[in-house]
């Protein structure tokens, strides 16, 4: 199984990081850029990727406690998918943004960890210029 795990350091608080990695209808605004639409319907969450891809996800968790958002691809190209997104305080201004996904069959982690790093480019790009 193929496991991607990244994480950045963002400079912001992690209260307002969590308000927006909470929001899993609205996906596209903390992505902007990467994803340019998304649509929630219960725990089906359909994004739509800048390229023109678009993936169904279900919601699996959103954790408050733990600042964590689980999710799984349900169709397209995977056998297997898993994913969290989770943010852990580092300092009063500071916070770390991890994000391990998980997946089958193992060659898609060469269209897999881009979206991964321009993902993570782009939280870091809109929380910091909140």
């Amino acid at each position: 199984m193929a496991t991607i795990h990244y994480e950045i350091v963002l400079d912001v608080p992690v209260d307002n990081a969590w308000r927006s990695l909470r929001d899993v209808g609205s996906p596209h605004h903390l992505f902007a850029g990467v994803l340019t639409d998304a649509r929630i319907e219960g725990d089906i969450r359909t994004v739509s990727f800048a390229g023109g891809m678009e993936v169904r996800e279900q919601i699996v968790d959103v954790s408050e406690s733990d600042r964590r958002v689980a999710y799984t691809v349900i169709d397209g190209v995977f056998n297997h998918h898993s994913a969290s997104m989770q943010l852990f305080a580092v300092g009063e201004r500071q916070c770390r943004f991890v994000w391990i996904s998980d997946f089958l069959p193992n060659e898609q982690l060469d269209m897999v960890r881009p979206l991964v790093e321009q993902g993570c480019a782009a939280v870091k790009r809109v929380l910091e210029t909140k």
